[in-house]
């Protein structure tokens, strides 16, 4: 008969359809590790306690060890007959063990169990992932770093509209996917409670420490309600949102480079080793990680609405309902953390035309604003400016040529006011140099933004450290 947990109160086996749709091996086998993580804390303070004797707690431990062990080195197979990890894993244990391995389970149910593991594997998830955006971070610090000088044209509905440098760009996505490192320590810091102890729902009547439970695992405490404890999903809804975050990003991201990379802007040139040709076009160099990233988006914001979907009617305290939040997030980590190794290697092996850039910034009209506030500057009003330099960009664009391909005389010819120095004012250089303010993409600006930068990467890495 299948090793049940459960089995005593059942007098007929269970039908093979109802186990193979109620099982969870299939996929909550990768928390193995942090099932027998969880295991070893609890015998430890089960044998504090007095609950459970030094022998059998030396017994158990040297047999979950040698699971582990074997688990990792591939020695020892998961087999269909367990309904899930937990079960596996203590059923493995009383095989090598004997009697001992029946007394693991004092005190706790699978529901602070699960509850466990899951909050463990999230914890040690975004780690990696933490990790992972880092050195996305760091490449996109390279490439400020190396391009206060790459003129390019910044855009508004996908329209030329300002000069920017290419550092000021990158600049953007580093604000952005910082703000995900930290959206990342938030959840961290609020998933840090250990639902371990809380039973199935409503505590033991051992004199559990729970305090010192949590302190073996790494936790910041308890969790100070046995109900919410092993009910709560909100740190895997709060991960999965922090994901579809980070994925929107790289998706904003991979679109610009796909632009970037077309015929029309010619702005980038991938690296072969991410890229694609097409099998009947020879010419064609297809831009494929960065549209599968793109496209995965959807994948990790279906993850999300899962689960937001799975919890919204659920009674307290545990449904069985809750066993779905594994695949989706599992496969929402899996999938984000992927598209953050690929795209930083896309990003890190990308060259940029620098002379493209430049040169769509100028026949992009990019620096017409600045024309206007010469004008200005020389006692125009602006809304008259306006209008001298809208005729301006007509009659360049009749003639196919940028502001600063025209002569003096094409310039007076609109308004008296132009001189020598028009040229200077509406350079490329100068209209990126003169913007200063924080946050604008003037060198100076941009120096003082990088150096910031730095520091806060480096904070990152000592709040890791501290942990």
């Amino acid at each position: 008969m299948t090793m049940k947990l459960w089995g005593g109160r059942f007098t007929k086996e269970e039908n093979e359809l109802v186990h193979d749709f109620n099982e969870s091996l299939s996929f909550d086998r990768r928390l193995y590790r942090q099932d027998i993580r969880g295991s070893l804390a609890h015998v430890t303070m089960l044998a504090r306690q007095g609950i459970v004797s030094e022998e059998d707690k030396e017994a158990i431990i040297r047999g979950l060890k040698g699971i582990l062990q074997d688990l990792d080195e591939g020695k020892l197979e998961f087999t269909k007959e367990y309904e899930d990890i937990h079960s596996f894993v203590e059923a493995t244990l009383i095989r090598r063990i004997g009697e001992a391995g029946k007394r693991l389970h004092t005190g706790r149910s699978r529901n602070d169990q699960v509850a466990l593991d899951m909050k463990l594997y999230c914890r040690d998830e975004i780690n990696e992932l933490h990790r992972l955006v880092k050195e996305l971070l760091k490449q996109l610090l390279t490439i400020m770093e190396d391009n206060l000088d790459t003129y390019m044209p910044g855009f508004t509905h996908l329209q030329k509209a300002q000069p920017v440098t290419l550092a000021h760009h990158m600049g953007a996505y580093f604000e952005m996917f910082y703000r995900d490192c930290q959206r990342l320590q938030d959840v961290r810091e609020r998933l840090n409670y250990c639902p371990l102890g809380s039973g199935a729902l409503a505590g033991t009547t051992y004199a559990l420490d729970r305090e010192y439970t949590a302190e073996i695992l790494g936790f910041t405490g308890p969790a100070l309600n046995s109900m919410d404890a092993v009910s709560d999903r909100d740190y895997v809804i709060e991960l999965l949102s922090a994901l579809s975050i980070i994925a929107m990003h790289l998706s904003r991201f991979s679109e610009e480079i796909i632009i970037w990379n077309s015929n029309e802007y010619q702005f980038v040139e991938l690296d072969d080793a991410y890229s694609t040709g097409s099998s009947i076009m020879p010419q064609k160099k297809n831009p494929d990680i960065a549209e599968l990233v793109r496209g995965k988006t959807g994948r990790v914001y279906g993850a999300l609405m899962s689960i937001l979907t799975v919890m919204k009617g659920l009674p307290l305290a545990y449904d069985k309902d809750m066993q779905e939040d594994k695949e989706l997030t599992f496969d929402a980590i899996d999938t984000v953390k992927g598209c953050l190794s690929l795209f930083t290697g896309m990003l890190s092996t990308m060259k940029f035309r620098k002379d493209i850039m430049e040169a769509s910034a100028r026949k992009g009209f990019t620096n017409a604003t600045d024309a206007a506030d010469y004008l200005v500057n020389h006692g125009v009003p602006f809304r008259d400016a306006h209008g001298i330099v809208g005729q301006l960009v007509l009659y360049c664009i009749e003639r196919n040529m940028a502001l600063d391909d025209m002569s003096l005389e094409e310039f007076q010819a609109v308004s008296p006011v132009f001189q020598e120095d028009i040229y200077e004012a509406v350079s490329m250089k100068t209209c990126v140099e003169k913007r200063v303010t924080a946050g604008a993409p003037g060198q100076e600006a941009m120096r003082k933004v990088i150096d910031r930068c730095r520091g806060r990467l480096k904070e990152l890495k000592e709040t890791e450290r501290a942990e």
